[in-house]
């Protein structure tokens, strides 16, 4: 599902601004990736020792979601520093 979204114009950022927007999206990138490689750790765990996989697959399915909420708090905070609003 698309959403589509509305310029309010030009949109002036600050130097400061930019690099908080960077910051977010390093913070952002950083989470997505440790979640991707909990998933990884999870699953190659629960196969090297099977008898551990049931307390592994509650911390694996935890993951995506958590991925999810970090990239929507970055697009959140992008959308808002550009002046975007959904139509």
């Amino acid at each position: 599902m698309s959403a589509e979204y509305k310029a309010n114009g030009t949109v002036t950022l600050t130097e400061e601004q930019i690099l908080a927007l960077h910051k977010k999206l390093r913070d952002m990138r950083h989470d997505v990736n440790g979640r991707l490689a909990n998933i990884v750790a999870a699953a190659e765990l629960a196969r090297i020792r099977p008898d551990t996989a049931a307390e592994r697959l509650k911390m694996l399915l935890e993951q995506p979601q958590k991925a999810s909420d970090s990239i929507a708090d970055f697009s959140r905070a992008f959308e808002g520093a550009l002046g975007l609003k959904r139509e």
